[in-house]
């Protein structure tokens, strides 16, 4: 399985047989996962050997080594070489030596020793597919190259297959540079842990057998072996391969930390939070192979395009042999030769490789800064947003509020009291304000009974037999409980951009509570490239009209929704989508889903270590940056202009040459560098996006 075009037709194969759950491609490795029951996988096997190939089984823990790899190149690259010199043989024998008895069967002889060194497996794949009634690249070029023989033409049909094989290779190893631009990015957590023992011994052990609640040490320049919660000693995290942060960040106890990043301070002690198999690290890499094996529309369209056009070509190829001599004048070889050159010039190579390189590499190019994008859809969709919806608490702010105010509002209360019924709600539930106030209010927690949360108005629950609520506006005046000294003093906080809790019974309210959250640093900034990018920003929260006009004059946000349930945040971005056709949401993808889930592309944000995240949206935003959302768009739109120029050389070029072989001036060795050529040149114009440096200078 050496390119895009053969896993296509793996896929195709396998498709209509019965028992498969899954498949996941790795073509960079050569490697295929089926999920099946037995008599589904055994059908699928069947299938595959039909197509010419040879499966082999492998399992996780008998994966080539790295001396095998490289000796197997080593091979390949040899026969390559021996190939290519034979057939250079045989045309310099043919062009400069003077005929001699018996030089036409050295010609022979030597053409093809050299057609068997290239393409053996060409042949037998090629020959599989005729079988079927298939017109692929290894049918097309076997025919070319049988044909050329017949016709007398051993050196040239020698030299095609020759160069053939060659720039399949070299398209191979480009196409492998793309796909493990991510795996090399990412596969960077130690294999082996430094475990505390029971009897408190230090020991190495591999990383996979460590369990969760273990105690790990890191040293001073080490990477994190798994992801924890650091127990002891503070040091500076260099955090890039997981969110793309150019600069370290600090880490104390408390702190979370994940694998595969570097401790360069001092010594720490953490505490194992996920099995190696289910590190933050580990979901990335998942995530990012599974979006490598989706297919983006414009591929769809490329694979329907290439299953019409290669046997289109062939008729015609078919037509030229049979009309041209008695139509154009051409002799029957000459024909013949036309005919053989048009097959050469048909395969569809560089068309079906020029998308799948370009949309790996956009995805690794995301990956690298931070941006975990989970499938070529979406990577050639968010160029068509117009109109992004932003939650507020988390993602324009930083999520992390803090108790400014704790007034009682009846005469006589005990504030005490009221704080420790305050907190034990609080402490209940995992919403950002309701974290604030916990922290901020110190005491003994009391047991709450019959605690419920409603989603957009707070939680309730029974304390010592008394029902009580922590309650935001909305909800305090859906009940009646506001008064107009109530709501003079909020609008004093509101004013401020303060999010207010109300710890309220049924008599009355009993306290009211502010918490202030700060603005994330880059949100202006980031408004400021959607606008230029022609994306209009609106917030959509569900706390009061003043705290969320406050927050987004500081953003720089003029549409501002405010007082909306979950429900309302998804009818807003329905909205949002009937005004401008293509809507994003971004949000913390957890309290946001439903709005999330209306969005055309959902961005969750605050993702490292979320684990719900990652699964659930369609972009992860992994060091909670929203300049990261306009970049993914300039991604895409870039991504879809080098798609949309690799579409046009690999058919223009093709077009072209199909023109110069009617006319008479073109030769078969024109036609393999015509093929393989426009093959290598798509290559490298997606290659480009790997070289892309930052993209954070957003331009519309």
């Amino acid at each position: 399985m050496d390119c895009a075009t053969e896993e296509a037709e793996i896929r195709h194969a396998l498709a209509g047989v019965d028992g498969i759950r899954g498949l996941r491609f790795l073509l960079a490795e050569r490697v295929l996962a089926i999920d099946a029951e037995a008599a589904g996988l055994n059908s699928a096997l069947a299938a595959i050997r039909r197509l010419g190939f040879n499966p082999e089984p492998i399992s996780s823990d008998h994966r080539p080594s790295a001396a095998q790899t490289r000796a197997e190149r080593r091979l390949e690259r040899l026969r390559l070489a021996g190939s290519l010199a034979l057939a250079l043989t045989a045309e310099l024998l043919h062009l400069v030596v003077p005929a001699y008895p018996g030089h036409e069967l050295v010609e022979i002889g030597i053409a093809i020793t050299a057609i068997a060194l290239a393409g053996f497996s060409v042949f037998r794949k090629g020959l599989a597919a005729l079988r079927q009634g298939r017109l692929n690249i290894n049918a097309l070029m076997s025919v070319a190259v049988t044909g050329a023989f017949l016709i007398g033409r051993f050196p040239e049909a020698a030299m095609v297959m020759a160069l053939y094989a060659v720039a399949e290779a070299i398209e191979a190893r480009a196409v492998q540079r793309a796909r493990q631009a991510i795996t090399s990015l990412m596969a960077l957590a130690p294999d082996e842990a430094e475990i505390r023992q029971s009897d408190g011994r230090w020991q190495r052990v591999a990383a996979s057998a460590v369990a969760i609640g273990d105690v790990a040490r890191v040293r001073p320049g080490e990477r994190l072996p798994l992801d924890g919660t650091v127990l002891s000693g503070e040091s500076a995290i260099n955090q890039a391969p997981i969110t793309g942060e150019s600069l370290p960040v600090d880490k104390g106890p408390g702190d979370e930390v994940f694998a595969g990043t570097i401790n360069q301070g001092g010594a720490l002690e953490i505490q194992v939070t996920a099995p190696a198999s289910l590190s933050t690290l580990a979901r990335i890499i998942q995530a990012v192979e599974e979006a490598q094996a989706s297919r983006a529309p414009i591929q769809r369209f490329v694979d329907r395009f290439a299953a019409r056009y290669t046997p289109a070509v062939f008729v015609v190829a078919l037509a030229v042999a049979l009309l041209a001599p008695p139509v154009l004048g051409f002799t029957p070889m000459q024909g013949i030769y036309k005919a053989l050159i048009l097959l050469v010039i048909a395969c569809p190579c560089a068309l079906v490789i020029a998308t799948p390189v370009t949309v790996v590499s956009g995805l690794a190019t995301a990956a690298r800064r931070g941006i975990i994008i989970k499938g070529g859809l979406y990577i050639e969709e968010a160029r068509k947003i117009k109109a992004l919806a932003l939650d507020k608490t988390g993602t324009i702010t930083l999520g992390k509020p803090k108790l400014v105010a704790f007034s009682p509002q009846q005469e006589g209360a005990d504030a005490d009291a009221l704080k420790q019924w305050a907190s034990s709600l609080a402490e209940r539930s995992d919403h950002p304000v309701s974290r604030a106030v916990a922290t901020g209010l110190d005491g003994e927690r009391l047991a709450v009974e019959a605690f419920e949360a409603l989603p957009g108005r707070g939680v309730r629950g029974v304390i010592a037999g008394r029902p009580l609520m922590l309650a935001n506006h909305r909800w305090i005046e859906e009940l009646g409980l506001c008064s107009s000294a109530l709501e003079a003093s909020m609008q004093v906080h509101e004013r401020q951009g303060r999010s207010l809790s109300l710890l309220a019974d049924d008599s009355g309210v009993l306290a009211l509570i502010a918490v202030a959250d700060t603005v994330r640093p880059s949100s202006a900034a980031a408004m400021e490239a959607l606008r230029a990018l022609g994306v209009t920003p609106v917030m959509l929260t569900g706390d009061n009209a003043a705290t969320a006009s406050a927050i987004a004059a500081l953003a720089g946000i003029d549409e501002v929704k405010s007082n909306l349930l979950p429900q309302e945040k998804l009818e807003a971005v329905a909205a949002l989508q009937a005004r401008y056709g293509f809507a994003a949401m971004a949000g913390d993808g957890i309290n946001d889903a439903p709005a999330l889930a209306q969005a055309d592309i959902g961005f969750a944000m605050g993702a490292a270590g979320t684990h719900i995240a990652i699964e659930a949206a369609d972009v992860v935003i992994m060091n909670d940056d929203l300049m990261r959302v306009p970049e993914t768009i300039a991604l895409s739109r870039r991504t879809f202009t080098i798609l949309r120029q690799n579409i046009a050389l690999a058919l223009g070029i093709k077009a072209l040459f199909l023109v110069l072989t009617v006319a008479g001036n073109a030769t078969m060795w024109m036609a393999v560098f015509a093929d393989m050529g426009t093959s290598l040149i798509v290559i490298a114009n997606g290659l480009r996006l790997l070289r892309t440096p930052t993209l954070g200078k957003v331009k519309g």
